[in-house]
């Protein structure tokens, strides 16, 4: 097939070791930067290949196809290829390979799926969505929280397919520290497939601390001053979002660990599938974490407005004295600026001096009981 010659070719130009940060011809003709964090050094879509037996991973640089060949010729063991958003052209050949699904094969290469368990009839296709925590010098209304990518697992009796989407939630690290456990990883794929599921959860809750941090930031703005006016509701707006992004992740993902932690699947080992037991427990952990801060969110929300409703009753308050206040001058002075000839007083001597006593005498009352009564 093309896709393992040209993935023989990628061996050869890593081979190479071109300068760093050089760009050389990748497999479809274009150029590809080899120190890309999100692509292999190969070059290719495929970042990782390799074929465990007695949970070892046997020594060798081979591609997919040599891979499985090795294994099924009754070596034993299984293969576990990795790859990073692969093109269709990419994936074809490794999904003709492994015999997977076409309807999996279209959700792992265009992506954009919520997470879900199906069963096929050689093996199983699951959906995980990866989050990570955008840090951020301050939180504003158009602030990005929360950066989600997949992670779509093919699971055969023996073979794995990792399919990632987005910048992080790489599984090199994942894949030494199973390494580093031949024992368990001699089980089988279903152990790659919880160490990933426990992975990504364990994310979930080191995301969900951090948004923590956010909202008690946003909290304290609140609450910081009596009027209210140092929150903006852009910004609890804005986090409301990113928390609904989060818990589009985290909620779908309940029912297919419960499929997991049942049983009755012929591609999970049965001792791995108490493991998704308790991945599932700390999935219920995140999710009533999100649940309480989307309620926590909404009480932050309706507090900011009740306390802007005051602040402007205060303000209307303050106005309607005062043009009470104006409205006893305004009268007095009207009523005598009407110039009739038989006025009282019109013609004393003291008659101005009069009346403008009795317009102090009034607005300081009126001034005296406003003030007592709270509206000024």
């Amino acid at each position: 097939m093309s896709l393992f010659r040209n993935f023989r070719k990628a061996v050869q130009l890593a081979q190479a070791r071109p300068r760093p940060g050089r760009p050389v011809k990748g497999l479809g003709g274009g150029k590809v930067d080899l120190d890309h964090p999100a692509r292999s050094p190969l070059g290719s879509a495929v970042v990782n290949c390799a074929v465990y037996r007695d949970g070892v991973r046997r020594d060798g640089k081979q591609g997919p196809e040599e891979a499985i060949r090795s294994v099924r010729k009754g070596r034993g063991g299984f293969v576990w290829v990795g790859m990073h958003e692969p093109s269709e052209e990419e994936f074809s050949g490794v999904a003709d390979l492994f015999g997977l699904h076409p309807l999996a094969v279209e959700d792992a290469v265009h992506a954009h799926q919520r997470p879900k368990l199906e069963r096929y009839d050689n093996g199983l296709f699951m959906v995980l969505k990866t989050v990570r925590y955008v840090e951020h010098a301050e939180l504003t209304a158009t602030s990005e929280v929360v950066d989600t990518g997949e992670i779509m697992v093919f699971v055969g009796l023996d073979f794995v397919v990792t399919v990632r989407h987005g910048g992080h939630g790489s599984l090199g690290p994942l894949r030494e520290e199973l390494e580093a456990d031949p024992t368990h990883l001699a089980k089988g794929p279903s152990v790659v497939l919880h160490a990933i599921a426990d992975h990504v959860v364990d994310h979930y809750l080191d995301v969900a601390a951090e948004v923590r941090n956010d909202i008690d930031e946003v909290e304290a703005s609140v609450f910081a001053d009596a009027r209210g006016r140092r929150a903006d509701p852009g910004q609890i707006y804005q986090l409301k979002r990113e928390l609904l992004e989060l818990k589009r992740a985290v909620a779908p993902l309940d029912r297919p660990l419960q499929q997991l932690a049942e049983g009755g699947l012929p591609m999970i080992d049965p001792d791995i599938g108490r493991y998704f037991r308790d991945v599932a427990d700390h999935l219920n952990r995140v999710s009533d974490q999100v649940s309480g801060y989307d309620f926590l969110i909404d009480s932050i929300l309706q507090a900011n407005l009740a306390q802007v409703t005051v602040a402007q009753n205060e303000d209307m308050r303050k106005i309607t004295a005062w043009a009470a206040i104006i409205a006893v001058p305004t009268m007095l002075c009207g009523v005598y600026g009407m110039n009739f000839d038989h006025m009282p007083e019109l013609h004393w001597e003291f008659g101005y001096p009069l009346v403008i006593g009795v317009i102090l005498i009034a607005c300081f009352s009126l001034y005296r009981g406003f003030r007592r009564n709270g509206w000024l």
